[in-house]
């Protein structure tokens, strides 16, 4: 495992090729930026180099995927060797389906393993932002004695998303920091209480993402969740941010209809896939 200190380092160096398309890797830098501001390990941090050159990145954080967006389907079956004997904790991968199948195929082909689908989602990016109207409540930002109820909603929203890493005391850090923080932690009030959750990443080369958006059982089907998710959006663009994103689960027809609603449209769709 990298220690804190390495994921500046590495930053430095992947940067410019992330940021050369921020919105097909929005996950590898929001994580990595994550890892930079918090000073947090990694599982493993990779870079592949063809003639000098930077080609390619991926990155894991403990109990996650790896990362592939920015890796090319043509280095896949290296690179998979490479970090098989580096990181043997990874279970699967995570990223655009091209990549993220590249890889998969590559620890198949190498291991015979089985490979599954946990989730399959779809990246949407706003267009104009479109408030509902007519929700009840108002939106705030989040405060330190929301941490505990916010991280119990957090955990609560992997589990729902079929994270079998889902730990509610890691969940709850995660929220503890992003308060501290001054994130985009919003927490949606109708008469006094909360009743819906989002949380927009900083802005990192002009992009925020959205993520999670939880709203308890108890309180869904009032438009809650749309009017925190503009709440949402609404604080990464006066944050500076120039896109903002989000993810849907594909399988939640709910979550793919609501958010074009309010002004999102469809990007590309990606796949985490599990190793048996």
């Amino acid at each position: 495992m990298h220690d804190p200190g390495a994921a500046g380092e590495y930053a430095r160096v992947v940067r410019p090729l992330l940021d050369a398309d921020p919105v097909r890797h929005t996950v590898l830098l929001t994580v990595l930026d994550g890892l930079v501001r918090d000073r947090l390990p990694a599982a493993h941090l990779l870079t592949v180099h063809d003639g000098g050159s930077l080609v390619g990145a991926s990155l894991r954080t403990p109990g996650r995927c790896v990362q592939v967006s920015a890796m090319p389907a043509a280095v896949m079956p290296r690179a998979e060797r490479v970090l098989a004997d580096a990181d043997p904790g990874i279970d699967g991968v995570a990223g655009p389906i091209p990549e993220a199948e590249a890889f998969a195929a590559a620890r198949v082909a190498r291991t015979a393993c089985g490979a599954r689908v946990r989730l399959r989602t779809r990246l949407f990016a706003l267009g104009e932002l479109r408030p509902p109207v007519g929700v009840r409540g108002a939106a705030r930002r989040a405060v330190a004695p929301d941490v505990a109820m916010l991280g119990r909603w957090r955990h609560a929203f992997e589990l729902e998303e079929r994270h079998p890493g889902a730990d509610l005391p890691a969940a709850t850090a995660v929220v503890e920091r992003a308060v501290a923080g001054g994130s985009g932690e919003l927490v949606w009030e109708d008469d006094g209480v909360p009743v819906s959750y989002a949380s927009a990443r900083p802005v990192v080369a002009g992009m925020s993402r959205i993520g999670p958006v939880y709203t308890p059982p108890e309180h869904r089907r009032h438009g809650y969740a749309a009017a925190v998710t503009a709440a949402a959006a609404r604080w990464a663009l006066d944050a500076g941010a120039r896109t903002v994103l989000l993810f849907t689960d594909l399988a939640n027809p709910t979550t793919n209809a609501l958010y074009p609603r309010i002004g999102f449209g469809p990007v590309h769709d990606s796949v985490e896939l599990s190793f048996r």
